[in-house]
């Protein structure tokens, strides 16, 4: 029996005139019987199986924790589901972010209006630490939809600092940063697309690294824009960072952002040392107007110690890392807006894995877009202006140039092996309360992101690694590499959590 029926004569003089067109009713007559043999297609593509991938491991939907037992607001829900027998994973815990599928267990991406959402496949990142015998042992939340840098905007409430109560997590990774840092779990997985896993992996102390774009794939996490997406591991241990990275890089066949990047045994570059390794201190990724000074000085004083520790540190400057930012708003707004929004998650014009139910689910949020985060609606809204009013001039030019803000930095790299400046501007900020104004809400949302967001842009692999505290808050440096050399960023990473107490560092 045929599910989609031919529109009417009245229906599609309707679709017409949102198309700008005008017909008589004779026309569309002849139009209407031309759609016959197509309709007559979307009904056989209506009764065919959907391509998914096959759900392993034995898993319960888990539960909610109460208040007692989640003190920092970080977990979603709490789970089980125990991996394969061995694996190199084996007896490790670990906690996935909430835009990340993990089929039968609810997932929210940090929203009312996706609550009550349970996915029916697994993301291939969840499928490899399974497969390696990882443990899940729940889902973290994460800021509304991902689209802010602190941790106030998701819909469950407030992510606290777990070294300073009333202090922002970092965003939009939140949850996944917070119990690393706790020791609830010893790895877990964020996403990034302007920060999401270093903003909060620096402001709670731990390692967060993005990698280059397309090494990890993708596939069952709901994209945000797809020039944009990373997901990575956030560890309390370098080796431990290593180790997941391992197991969730390379292709699995679904995601087109996968350019052909292959795992590597990161692990083996930990214990070689930072002797001989040339590290640029980048000037432009201080001093920003709205950075802490003793936040800098405490990332200057981190590229001392690695000069201590035999690497060979120079200052520099790449005046297009001034432009970043720029560049990378347009594609964060306009991109998000149409393919995350709009979109209704997955958009168009790419070849990978759409996940039908959650793009059925998301798309409800229409009928309740007041219940948005205010950091998501200044987003839409400057993307839907921007994409109407300027048919996506400024997307465009963006992503064109793009190819000037890569060069800047390969430039950089050809002489250096890697660049390093502060992950965030300043230490983390004070929770907004409950009555902020949305001028508020929006600055803590925003205001951090001028360092992380430009090499989500470019690709580049970024890792932040804690370096220092101030007032009792912690502080990152961020080590950038090469495209697919990650092992290099390890090295550095290694060699100064060894050599380096960097809680004495202040």
């Amino acid at each position: 029996m045929a599910t989609l029926k031919l529109p009417s004569i009245n229906q599609l003089h309707e679709v017409a005139a949102e198309l700008g067109m005008t017909m008589t009713d004779g026309d569309m007559a002849q139009h209407r019987a031309a759609l016959e043999s197509g309709f007559a297609a979307y009904n056989l593509i209506d009764q065919l199986p959907d391509e998914l991938p096959s759900v392993r491991y034995a898993r319960t939907p888990g539960y909610r924790p109460t208040a007692a037992d989640n003190k920092y607001g970080a977990w979603y829900v709490k789970t089980t589901i125990e991996g394969a027998p061995s694996g190199k994973l084996k007896g490790k815990a670990v906690a996935i972010k909430d835009n990340i599928m993990v089929a039968g267990v609810p997932m929210m991406n940090g929203s009312s209006t996706l609550e009550g959402y349970v996915p029916d496949v697994d993301a291939t990142v969840v499928t490899r630490i399974l497969d390696a015998g990882g443990t899940i042992v729940g889902k973290t939340v994460c800021e509304q939809f991902c689209f802010s840098g602190g941790s106030h905007t998701a819909s469950s409430g407030l992510v606290h600092n777990p070294h300073k109560m009333g202090y922002a997590a970092g965003g939009s990774s939140s949850g996944s940063a917070v119990v690393v840092t706790t020791g609830e779990v010893a790895m877990a997985l964020g996403g990034d697309q302007g920060g999401s896993i270093r903003m909060p992996a620096g402001w709670c102390g731990i390692y967060g690294m993005k990698p280059t774009h397309g090494l990890v794939p993708y596939t069952g996490i709901m994209p945000i824009e797809t020039t944009l997406d990373h997901t990575g591991p956030m560890t309390n241990t370098v080796e431990d960072n290593a180790l997941l990275l391992e197991v969730l890089a390379g292709p699995d066949g679904l995601d087109p952002r996968q350019y052909g990047g292959m795992s590597k045994p990161y692990r083996d570059a930990i214990g070689k040392g930072a002797a001989g390794l040339r590290i640029a201190v980048v000037d432009e990724g201080f001093c920003h107007p709205n950075s802490s000074a003793a936040s800098d000085a405490i990332v200057h004083e981190a590229a001392e110690r690695f000069r201590g520790l035999g690497a060979v540190v120079e200052r520099v400057s790449i005046p297009t890392h001034s432009l970043g930012m720029a560049i990378w708003l347009p594609i964060g707004a306009e991109g998000a807006t149409m393919q995350m929004m709009l979109g209704n998650g997955f958009g168009f014009n790419w070849q990978g894995l759409y996940v039908n139910s959650l793009l059925d689910a998301h798309s409800n949020w229409r009928g309740r877009a007041d219940e948005l985060s205010e950091t998501l609606k200044n987003t839409m809204l400057l993307g839907h202006y921007m994409v109407t009013r300027h048919r996506g001039h400024y997307y465009a030019k963006a992503q064109n140039l793009v190819r000037r803000l890569r060069a800047g930095y390969d430039a950089v790299l050809a002489d250096y092996d890697l660049l390093l400046m502060p992950t965030l501007p300043m230490p983390a900020t004070k929770l907004p309360a409950a009555d902020a104004p949305i001028s508020e809400i929006l600055q803590r949302g925003f205001e951090m992101l001028t360092n992380t967001a430009p090499f989500d842009c470019t690709h580049h692999p970024a890792m932040t690694i804690p370096c220092g505290m101030v007032d009792g808050l912690p502080i990152g440096a961020m080590l950038v590499g090469r495209m697919y050399d990650e092992e290099t960023i390890y090295q550095a990473a290694g060699a100064f959590e060894a050599g380096v107490d960097w809680k004495g560092l202040t």
